[in-house]
């Protein structure tokens, strides 16, 4: 019935100072009770008293003062109300505020990485995030247009349920890097971080948005965020989807890879982060590993844990013991010759 006192800590922990109270005031009243209500006989000799058993009532008697403080006590942790752990607390740790932004276009199907561009960054992203703990990290997807998929938060759970459920056709098909970019720093504008990081990955050349690149690149500049880049596809030509059958079966054909990596190696000199470029899984993934090396800023977060009030076993047990001692003291007892 009662919780591990390991776990426990009390909102009141001043109701706990009146229990050594309480026990004094008890044995206090308890000697000049028995004092008041009982006298001494001298005796010469007790031995005509041997062998006589003691009264129940006498037994039960003993008992009845310890139940009573046992209550007491009881009652007084109840008031002080015991509830499992709460922290509310500030740490400092090694950290930095970090927006995905990842190309979910027609050609992210292309079949050059296992199983295909866009399974194959999922897949190092989510690796990517398990290996950073303690940095928030948010999700932006864009095609033609842009869409924020998980707002920067330090949920890694939630945000790995939002990485796990991107894929093609959410989104107006095209490649809107501008919009991407415009998208990521607007999640980050408002940190109070002092190291803001974009990771922006693409397999194309701009194409769509009402925000060009350049401009978005400006904006990241004005808020102070490095932006690491990632072109993604082989060298050569990759089998990429270039039609639809009747029944929404793809359809694929060798096509050759286009990048825009001018402006890309061109976005991240000027944001003071660094260009990588992806041709195979393997690769994808040292540049996550290269990325997760990043220098990090300290930033200060609040840790909270669920708490939970406790006091009902007590408040509990308390009414159990000082009932009992009721019941034995004027019902029991008055029925005991």
């Amino acid at each position: 019935m009662f919780t591990n006192f390991s776990h426990i800590e009390f909102a009141d922990k001043w109701v706990l100072y009146l229990i050594p109270v309480a026990i004094f005031l008890s044995v206090v009243w308890w000697y000049f009770f028995s004092k008041r209500n009982f006298t001494s006989l001298k005796l010469s000799s007790t031995n005509s008293f041997s062998g006589m058993k003691t009264p129940m009532k006498a037994t039960i008697k003993k008992f009845l003062p310890a139940l009573r403080v046992l209550g007491i006590i009881f009652l007084l942790i109840a008031l002080a109300r015991p509830q499992t752990s709460f922290d509310e607390e500030s740490v400092t740790t090694e950290g930095i505020d970090i927006v995905l932004a990842m190309d979910v276009s027609a050609s992210m199907l292309s079949k050059d990485f296992s199983p295909n561009r866009i399974e194959a960054a999922k897949k190092q992203a989510a690796d990517f995030i398990d290996g950073r703990s303690h940095d928030r990290i948010g999700l932006v997807i864009f095609s033609g247009e842009s869409f924020t998929q998980c707002p920067v938060t330090i949920d890694h759970t939630v945000l790995r349920n939002q990485l796990a459920g991107i894929k093609n056709g959410l989104l107006e098909d095209g490649t809107a890097i501008g919009m991407g970019l415009a998208t990521a720093v607007q999640r980050l504008k408002e940190s109070p971080a002092k190291s803001k990081v974009v990771i922006l990955m693409t397999d194309g050349v701009n194409n769509k948005g009402s925000i060009d690149p350049v401009t978005a690149c400006d904006i990241a500049m004005q808020y102070g965020v490095r932006v690491y880049t990632i072109g993604v596809g082989t060298n050569g030509q990759a089998m990429t989807p270039v039609a639809k059958t009747y029944d929404g079966q793809l359809l694929y054909d060798l096509v050759d890879v286009q990048i825009d990596e001018s402006l890309l190696q061109d976005i991240a000199k000027k944001t003071g982060g660094q260009y990588f470029r992806a041709t195979n899984n393997k690769k994808l993934k040292e540049i996550y590993s290269q990325i997760d090396k990043l220098e990090k800023t300290k930033i200060e977060m609040n840790a909270y844990s669920r708490k939970t009030e406790k006091f009902f076993p007590f408040a509990f047990g308390a009414g159990l013991l000082l009932l009992l001692e009721f019941l034995l003291r004027y019902l029991i007892l008055k029925s005991i010759p």
